[in-house]
C-alpha cells in the first residue's frame, strides 16, 4: 500500500509521517485488529446481492472453478498479482478522505467450492511491508452460492447468491482524535463503501459479463446494487 497527499485545498495528513505512528518500530507491531491503540478504529459491514447467468450451475461452476482465466480479466483496472495457487494480490486504488489517501493492496484467497458454496477470504501477502501493516488491516470473507431456476422466455437461469462480510481496521493520525467521534465515524463508513464498490459491485458485474461473453450468450440486464 501507498500513501498520498490530497490534492484538494484542506489540511493533508500522511498515514507514514504521523510521528507517533513512527514510536513503534514496525517489525514489532501487531496487527492492527489485534491492537489497543485508540487511534485504531474498526469498520464492519455485511452485504448481499445476487449475478445472474443464463446458463445451467454446472456450467457456471465450472466457469468459477477456472478462476485464474477470469479473475485477472475481471479485476481490471486493479492490478493483480498471483499469490499461491488459488490467491492473488489486488491493489484497489486509491481511496481517501480527512485530507490523506491510502492505496491499499489485500491478499486474497479463492477457495475451491465445498457442497456448493464458493468462499473469498483474507490471505496473507508474500512479502508484505511491515510499516505499512501499521496503516491498515482488511478482513474479507465472501460466500458464494449456485440456485439454478428458469427464467421465462430464456430457459435455464443461475442464481450466484453472494453475501460479504467486510471489516476494515485503520490507523487515523493522532490529529483526527480532534474531531467528533460521528465525524470520524461517518468518514469510515464512507471509505468501506467505496472500497466494496471498488472490489465487490465492479467485480459483480465484469464476472457477469465475462462468464456471457465467454459462453457467447446474451447478458442480463445489470441489477441495480442494494448498497
Amino acid at each position: 500500500m501507498s500513501t498520498a497527499l490530497s490534492r484538494d485545498a484542506s489540511p493533508t495528513v500522511a498515514f507514514a509521517q504521523d510521528p507517533e505512528s513512527a514510536q513503534c518500530p514496525p517489525s514489532e507491531a501487531l496487527p492492527l485488529r489485534h491492537s489497543d491503540d485508540l487511534r485504531v478504529h474498526r469498520y464492519s459491514s455485511s452485504f448481499a446481492d445476487v449475478m445472474e447467468m443464463r446458463a445451467p450451475s454446472q456450467s457456471v461452476g465450472t466457469y468459477l472453478d477456472h478462476h485464474d482465466g477470469w479473475f485477472r480479466r475481471c479485476a481490471a483496472p486493479m492490478t493483480v498479482q498471483p499469490l499461491g495457487p488459488n490467491g492473488y494480490a489486488l491493489t484497489l486504488g486509491r481511496f481517501g478522505n480527512f485530507g490523506f489517501e491510502v492505496e491499499p493492496t489485500i491478499g486474497l484467497e479463492l477457495l475451491p467450492q465445498s457442497e456448493g458454496i464458493y468462499r473469498i477470504v483474507t490471505a496473507a501477502l508474500s512479502d508484505p511491508d511491515p510499516s505499512l501493516q501499521e496503516i491498515y488491516d482488511v478482513e474479507f470473507n465472501a460466500a458464494l452460492q449456485l440456485e439454478e431456476g428458469s427464467e421465462a422466455g430464456t430457459g435455464v437461469l443461475t442464481q450466484v447468491r453472494w453475501e460479504l462480510d467486510l471489516c476494515v481496521w485503520i490507523r487515523l493520525p493522532a490529529v483526527i482524535g480532534l474531531l467528533p467521534d460521528k465525524l470520524v465515524q461517518s468518514s469510515g463508513d464512507h471509505l468501506l463503501r467505496q472500497i466494496v464498490r471498488q472490489i465487490s459491485r465492479k467485480l459483480t458485474w465484469k464476472v457477469q459479463e465475462d462468464f456471457h461473453a465467454t459462453h457467447e450468450l446474451e447478458c442480463p440486464p445489470r441489477r441495480r446494487a442494494p448498497f
